[in-house]
């Protein structure tokens, strides 16, 4: 069973049938433990930084995911991927979940902000399990970035500077893009990500 995190910022539902459609048995919940007897973890994400950590601490829920972070598959899509990082800075300085070293700081660029629309992969890693994305164009929606070492980076996407939009440390991986959003792309990086985990 898979658990989506569910603390009123997230995208859950189109996530959800993303991965029923994979055959996958999905549960949206925010109780622990739920959340402990599933096989993996979603943390979607639709918002402020600073407003989704209030959100997981309200549902105290922050310290409960850290740890679930070290013992099971877990995925950050958009926001949900920046609140693996230590630090935010979207309406003022946050603490994240501080599962990847990191911040998430505004994208510094000559483009328009927010990054909205499709845009390519460019995958980061000489990785067979990664490398049939590149050039993949993935649904973006997001005016901040992470900010990390190059080791957590699977693949980036350009918008005048380089985006981190695919990162891993161990279990945990993250996406910038929304994979539910991005058509037949989105279903096979979803996918992969299961079945790396599983």
């Amino acid at each position: 069973m898979i658990a989506i995190v569910d603390y009123g910022m997230g995208n859950v539902a189109s996530v959800k049938t993303a991965f029923q459609n994979l055959g996958y048995q999905v549960t949206i919940t925010d109780d622990i433990e739920e959340l402990q007897h599933a096989s993996h973890i979603i943390l979607p994400g639709v918002g402020s930084f600073k407003a989704a950590v209030e959100e997981i601490r309200q549902r105290q829920l922050l310290e409960a995911l850290q740890q679930l972070a070290t013992e099971k598959p877990f995925l950050g899509i958009c926001l949900g991927m920046q609140l693996l990082f230590e630090r935010g800075y979207e309406n003022g300085e946050s603490d994240g979940l501080a599962i990847i070293p990191g911040t998430v700081e505004q994208i510094e660029t000559d483009y328009l902000l927010p990054h909205i629309g499709w845009n390519q992969l460019q995958v980061a890693l000489d990785d067979d399990e990664w490398n049939q994305f590149e050039g993949n164009h993935v649904y973006f929606v997001h005016t901040y970035q992470a900010v990390s070492e190059s080791k957590y980076l699977v693949a980036t996407t350009d918008y005048g500077t380089t985006i981190p939009a695919i990162v891993q440390k161990g279990n945990v991986y993250g996406m910038q893009f929304h994979p539910e959003k991005s058509s037949e792309v989105g279903v096979q990086l979803l996918k992969k990500f299961m079945e790396l985990t599983t």
